[in-house]
């Protein structure tokens, strides 16, 4: 099966292309080898048999046809010249002297030829010779030659070697590229089936790794933690619609026990306007639960960053305690601003005003009767930082990454109004303008931080 799915993969079928093409480029050098030296050395021993060929003419122009009998004699006596040919014919292709008993066959009166003949100063057996030929002045033609057998055998066995390389190198990749081909069907493989595993029965399933730290290993890393992802996504979204399924009965049990009353009791003007006005004050509750789930999408999508200018969060935090102040006075709480005159960066000023009374609502509600809230806007070397701190009970820090999720409330917090979406929103808007959260013990109380980065140019960075 791993096989077939070997034989069918992109990866193989990659790996025989770059063979084919490697191959052609190793064929194409191994015959240019090829080609360079059998021309090298064909040459040198074609400008030998001309050299010969000269000096035989140049003894015929001066002694004649006898004078050139008698220096081949003399050639095929000497045994340095043991691997030459020569043949010097008359009218009628009379042997008048030479090792070579006839004219070649095929052999033209002028020109190069290559044949094979019985010399019997050679050893070897009908040897492939090559030769040049001539028409002399006299009308007799006169061969030259030289024993190229030597030359075949060379020439053969290059050619066998770059066969046999070519055949070699590309057995060898051939064999590589199924064995890494198989290697990677194998861990895409495993991948499918992790995948196939989760769809049927859920994503407690992982890709398991081999420890290669190579980068499949880093692909299968990257998988595992995209569901882990994933799965926490998931336990939030199952989190979310239990808390809205426990914050949604309570206000729809009250309005349906009092309709449920008022349709079997007689009509009372005063005791139905009550009830109208209850229904609508726990509609508004529901209302204001999704107006607040919708917002928080619409920050999370970022769509609202085309409404992004240079604000004064100095501006924005003293508008929210002006906003805030006459809570703070029937809780006997003191609300502060504090911090450097003007902190410029660039964000979206409602929904930083948003967050900002978000924070200082949570500090006045959970905060200590008769304590202190204080707002701190700054300049710092990273950026601008806006800080809300009180008095109260604090979060422990085991809670510190859970409260910024929706609906989720501490134990503590469970009969003070609230629907357990200002830190989530708060979140949100940090997120869009690439901001980060702190929490921090005030000793006693909680102090949250924004803290919004500054880009090179000194202007507070936008983050994507």
């Amino acid at each position: 099966m791993l096989l077939a799915k070997t034989f069918r993969s992109t990866t193989f079928r990659l790996a025989l292309i770059a063979i084919g093409t490697f191959g052609l480029i190793v064929s194409a050098i191994f015959a240019y080898v090829y080609w360079s030296t059998v021309s090298y050395v064909r040459s040198r021993s074609d400008r030998a048999i001309v050299t010969e060929q000269a000096s035989l003419r140049e003894v015929f122009a001066r002694s004649g046809r006898d004078g050139l009998i008698a220096l081949i004699d003399q050639r095929i006596a000497d045994k340095s010249f043991a691997d030459h040919v020569y043949m010097l014919s008359g009218p009628g292709a009379v042997v008048l002297a030479g090792n070579l008993k006839q004219w070649p066959d095929g052999a033209t009166a002028a020109g190069w030829t290559e044949f094979r003949a019985a010399v019997p100063t050679l050893a070897a057996q009908d040897p492939l010779l090559r030769g040049l030929a001539a028409t002399l002045p006299d009308g007799s033609r006169l061969l030259v030659g030289h024993d190229i057998s030597d030359l075949d055998g060379f020439t053969a066995r290059i050619r066998a070697a770059g066969i046999a390389v070519v055949v070699l190198i590309l057995a060898l990749a051939a064999v590589a590229s199924i064995g890494v081909t198989r290697r990677t069907v194998a861990r895409i493989e495993s991948i499918n089936a992790t995948s196939r595993a989760i769809m049927l029965a859920g994503l407690d399933q992982r890709i398991p790794l081999r420890g290669s730290h190579d980068e499949w290993d880093r692909v299968a890393e990257n998988l595992n933690l995209m569901l882990d992802r994933i799965e926490s996504l998931m336990g939030d979204v199952k989190q979310v619609s239990d808390n809205i399924a426990h914050d949604l009965r309570t206000p729809l049990t009250r309005m349906r026990g009092r309709l449920e009353k008022a349709y079997h009791a007689p009509r009372d003007g005063e005791g139905d306007a009550a009830l109208i006005g209850d229904t609508i004050a726990d509609l508004d509750i529901v209302l204001a639960m999704f107006a607040s789930l919708t917002r928080i999408s619409e920050i999370e999508t970022r769509a609202r960053r085309g409404a992004f200018r240079t604000v004064n969060l100095v501006e924005i935090a003293g508008e929210v305690v002006e906003l805030y102040d006459a809570a703070a006075e029937r809780d006997s709480t003191r609300l502060d601003l504090a911090g450097d005159a003007e902190v410029l960066m660039t964000g979206d000023r409602d929904l930083l005003f948003d967050a900002i009374a978000n924070l200082v609502d949570n500090a006045i509600k959970h905060g200590r009767a008769g304590g202190r809230v204080t707002v701190t806007c700054c300049n710092s070397a990273d950026g601008a930082v806006i800080a809300v701190a009180d008095d109260g009970p604090g979060i422990p820090a085991d809670q510190h990454d859970r409260v910024f999720k929706r609906f989720y409330r501490l134990e503590q917090s469970r009969y003070t109004p609230g629907n357990g979406l200002g830190l989530s929103l708060v979140a949100a808007v940090a997120s869009l303008h690439g901001a980060k959260i702190e929490l921090r013990d005030n000793a006693p109380g909680l102090l949250v931080r924004l803290c919004f980065a500054r880009s090179a140019n000194g202007a507070p960075e936008r983050r994507a």
